[in-house]
């Protein structure tokens, strides 16, 4: 168990079987940064073309496809102290009515980031919001190994490999379970956010680059269909598609199959399902929408479930 400090150069806008930067074992952490969706890094100097680019790809000894690969986010920082987003919600989020009735032009919103105080301050445009200030919730938009069949997906949307997910549960302390369809798996990681509402309307969390450190365990011979998640309270599932009722059924299939492999069969997880499912809507900008599924914990323990591992 190893860990890497690892310092890129290189950055890719589609997740696929690129080049990888870093060949390391099941056990391994990564230390590393990501620069923001539009490129710029920590200095804020633009070091590579806009469109979420990805640092990685980390090419994991002895992943093949068929295993499942664990990724720990061990640490998700905002490195500098500014940040941007959009300022209009996304036409396709509102009543067509509403969008014909004109909307504002949407610009530039930039934040001062106070990495001391823990809390994002809008600077411009002026609005009668005024100097409206948040805490930091600081998650990773876009993340995900190489897909099946030699594709490279661009970082605008996402699949069962994952990336752009925007999702604001994916965030520091979350272990998060991807199928594994390459030799390698090849794991990328960007698109910093440091707060990010449900849905991502406006197109933009709160952009920034990031500190990040990972660790990495393959659980071998045992396969997912969809990128899954526990964090201290949950499980949670994710489907991506669109329109956004077919990204519901993938979140909610993966949990079922999820709970038929911790033991309950039949009529079991749909009665379980019916009563106690909770979902949270991921992405509803980007051309693959991400609803998340998601289960307590507590829930499955009280009935007698064991949670240890949760991959089987």
């Amino acid at each position: 168990m190893a860990t890497h400090h690892f310092e890129p150069s290189v950055y890719y806008t589609a997740i696929g079987a690129h080049e990888a930067v870093l060949h390391i074992d099941s056990g391994d952490t990564v230390v590393t940064t990501t620069v923001d969706a539009g490129g710029v890094d920590a200095a804020g100097e633009q070091v590579t073309p806009g469109g979420n680019p990805q640092t990685g790809p980390f090419y994991i000894n002895g992943a093949e496809p068929g295993d499942t690969l664990a990724v720990h986010f061990d640490r998700l920082v905002p490195n500098r102290g500014t940040g941007r987003t959009s300022t209009t919600i996304a036409a396709h989020v509102l009543d067509p009515e509403y969008v014909a009735s004109g909307l504002p032009e949407n610009g530039r919103g930039d934040w001062e980031i106070d990495l001391d105080q823990w809390t994002a301050t809008l600077i411009s445009p002026e609005t009668k919001l005024g100097k409206l200030t948040l805490p930091l919730e600081p998650m990773t938009g876009c993340f995900g190994i190489a897909p099946p069949r030699g594709q490279a997906i661009s970082t605008a949307t996402s699949s069962t490999h994952g990336g752009n997910m925007d999702y604001r549960g994916f965030c520091e302390g979350v272990t998060v379970y991807l199928p594994v369809f390459v030799e390698g798996a090849l794991f990328h990681i960007g698109d910093g956010h440091a707060v990010q509402g449900d849905g991502e309307i406006v197109g933009t969390g709160i952009e920034i680059s990031f500190d990040v450190e990972f660790t990495v365990n393959l659980i071998k011979g045992k396969s997912i269909n969809w990128p899954r998640a526990v964090n201290d309270d949950y499980i949670l599932t994710a489907g991506n598609a669109r329109p956004l009722d077919q990204a519901v059924q993938h979140a909610t299939t993966e949990m079922v199959r999820w709970l038929n492999a911790l033991g309950l069969d039949g009529n079991a997880p749909h009665i379980l399902l019916g009563q106690c499912v909770e979902y949270d809507l991921g992405n509803v900008y980007d051309p693959a929408y991400t609803m998340v599924c998601k289960v307590k914990k507590s829930i499955l323990q009280d009935i007698g479930l064991d949670l240890d591992p949760l991959i089987r």
